[in-house]
């Protein structure tokens, strides 16, 4: 089981110092994906970053612009282009001149048609400064440093505090809940790869966008890692019943999860899919898709 984190003490608006190098601001975007909001953090003092400055909601701006009066702001960090993530990105520069970094959106055909699927896109986002792994960001008493994390997006990284071996998550990782991953733009194999590459830095704090931070980072990250494997190995014995489709496994898969997160469940397990069939375990009638008959090879 997943030590989930779900308690949350905020005020929609209100800027509470968090540690000692943090303050975060949560806006009021609430959702079955968002979780209590958008947290958009706020690291040193005087001289600062903000990560994830959130969505296009000017009570969010005017909340950010009020806790940074009378500061510089050096950096705007974006974790991925999610329209939950990165639109005020442009607004919050236009007010402080600062500089956007971050990855950019890729350019994505319709994913599925009907499907209501994470918290929206922003496929326009383009950043000022394209972020590369390593890359390191400075302010007085503070250094991050960027962790390219691809799986939940292609263009997803996180931002390691060194000051108090801390990483921003984004939506790498989440307290409250799994993470979704929705191809072509989500890879499973990708994700995978950089939850190991997370776990392998051992940092002791995760300050996930959404929701409270996770203290005990190593057995949360091996549970979450866990937690997939386990959903693998669910869909392999779906499949040793015999052929199926996608949505015919969905309800009985995510039984205990709310059916307005169904849709996206499954379009994780075609990223599961999509992975076995790479691996050779899996076969598929036609091209992949949710619709698709998948069998044991």
């Amino acid at each position: 089981m997943i030590p989930f984190v779900r308690e949350i003490e905020f005020e929609y608006g209100r800027c509470d110092q968090v540690s000692p190098s943090i303050r975060r601001v949560i806006a009021d975007n609430p959702g079955p994906f968002t979780y209590v909001g958008t947290g958009t953090y706020i690291v040193g003092r005087g001289t600062v970053a903000v990560i994830d400055p959130g969505p296009a909601l000017d009570s969010h701006l005017q909340a950010l612009l009020a806790a940074l009066e009378g500061e510089t702001v050096s950096h705007i960090l974006v974790t991925h282009h999610h329209s939950d993530h990165s639109p005020l990105a442009r607004p919050l520069q236009r007010a402080t001149g600062a500089t956007v970094h971050g990855r950019r959106a890729p350019h994505l055909a319709e994913l599925a048609p009907g499907l209501a699927l994470e918290a929206g896109e922003d496929e326009g986002f383009r950043p000022d400064v394209e972020i590369a792994d390593g890359d390191l960001f400075e302010g007085p008493g503070w250094t991050l440093r960027a962790v390219t994390t691809p799986g939940h997006t292609s263009n997803h990284v996180c931002f390691a505090l060194k000051e108090e071996n801390a990483l921003f998550s984004g939506d790498h990782v989440m307290g409250w809940s799994t993470t979704v991953i929705t191809p072509p733009d989500g890879d499973m194999g990708d994700y995978f790869a950089s939850l190991e590459k997370v776990r392998a830095e051992g940092f002791d704090t995760l300050w996930p966008t959404h929701g409270s931070p996770v203290r005990e980072a190593a057995p949360f990250l091996e549970a979450y890692a866990d937690h997939r494997r386990a959903r693998e190995a669910q869909v392999l014995a779906a499949l040793a019943q015999g052929p199926t489709t996608i949505k015919a496994m969905v309800p009985t898969l995510y039984a205990a999860v709310d059916p307005r997160l169904h849709p996206a469940a499954a379009m994780s397990v075609l990223a599961h899919m999509l992975l076995l069939v790479k691996q050779g375990r899996v076969t598929c009638e036609g091209v992949a898709g949710l619709d698709s008959a998948y069998r044991l090879a």
